[in-house]
């Protein structure tokens, strides 16, 4: 397929997702070699999930398909460029590409706005509107030597 049909069918989706009431109109699909590998929508409404968002969906299934915590060589069809959230799981999950067809411009001329997120991104952690407060530091870092020291799949 295409990436312009498999972009006509994300948006398809996320229409139909729209329309039914499970959740937001967002959709997603995880590609490999040309292949469907997952699917997602937006159920944060359905589930109660706040990190429910379609590419989140659609990640978490792909992984589970290719039993990988990476989609190396994989591509993300969204129905709208990926809010800060499912942009990071994006990269975290090293997808090789992303396309989609709204903008987050559109998405927040549609009341999903999340130009806050990204300006609080960039705020320092005491100025931001939800506070970080970082207690026991050192205490922490036993966490990050016990994994420096134990056999384990590299990122």
């Amino acid at each position: 397929m295409t990436s312009d049909a498999l972009l006509a069918q994300v948006i398809d989706m996320a229409v139909d997702n729209a329309r039914s009431g499970r959740g937001g109109p967002f959709a997603a699909l995880v590609v490999k070699g040309g292949v469907v590998i997952a699917s997602g929508v937006n159920i944060v409404t359905a589930s109660n999930d706040p990190t429910a968002h379609a590419e989140i969906v659609a990640i978490r299934a792909a992984c589970r398909e290719l039993g990988t915590f990476q989609l190396a060589g994989c591509d993300l069809y969204a129905s709208c460029e990926p809010c800060p959230m499912c942009l990071g799981a994006i990269y975290w999950a090293r997808a090789a590409r992303i396309f989609c067809a709204a903008t987050r411009a559109d998405a927040a001329a549609a009341g999903f706005d999340d130009s806050f997120i990204y300006s609080e991104l960039t705020a320092p952690q005491g100025a931001r509107r939800i506070p970080a407060i970082c207690l026991l530091r050192e205490q922490a870092g036993r966490a990050f030597e016990a994994w420096r020291q134990s056999p384990h799949v590299a990122y």
